[in-house]
């Protein structure tokens, strides 16, 4: 056998040889790295999949257009966090906000920047999907209320697209 094709083969066999044991699955859960506990999350959480199991707005920020209004979907009662990190960042400070938009609000000013490919600069709060993130102005932590209106929103954003909905316009 020439030398090429005996180390094609011992990679070959290298290959076949691996754990027999099924692959552990990925903890469903959050990574929690706010200042709330997990039940806070998992209870945001499930008022997430309550309200898109009743309704789905698809589009509440694209501007000029009608609302998208779809039925609820049941599957979003199925779908879990796996892995979804939860922090917070540091607030934009006012006068970055103001040169770079425009728009004067006081410190804190309730906005972080908003990774491309998002459609605006600064926003309350964001979500990627891959890996799952879910990022929001850190001044928000400390009024409950919005805090959770916030991360409702996102939840609601990382559902929708495990379940396979254009989220563009969330």
């Amino acid at each position: 056998m020439g030398r090429g094709l005996r180390v094609a083969f011992f990679t070959m066999v290298l290959l076949g040889c691996g754990d027999d044991r099924p692959p552990r699955p990925v903890p469903v859960a959050f990574v929690n790295q706010t200042r709330h506990s997990d039940a806070a999350l998992w209870a945001i959480w499930q008022a997430a999949q309550q309200n898109l199991a009743q309704k789905i707005d698809l589009n509440p920020v694209q501007p000029n257009v009608s609302p998208r209004i779809l039925p609820g979907d049941s599957r979003a009662l199925a779908v879990s966090p796996v892995q979804l990190t939860v922090a917070a960042e540091l607030d934009v400070p006012s006068q970055e906000l103001l040169s770079a938009t425009g728009v004067e609000r006081p410190d804190p000013t309730g906005m972080i920047p908003c990774p491309q490919p998002c459609d605006v600069r600064y926003a309350t709060a964001y979500s990627r999907y891959q890996p799952e993130v879910t990022r929001y102005a850190a001044s928000w932590e400390s009024t409950e209320s919005d805090f959770r209106t916030i991360l409702e929103y996102e939840f609601e954003n990382q559902i929708l697209f495990a379940l396979g909905y254009d989220t563009r316009w969330r």
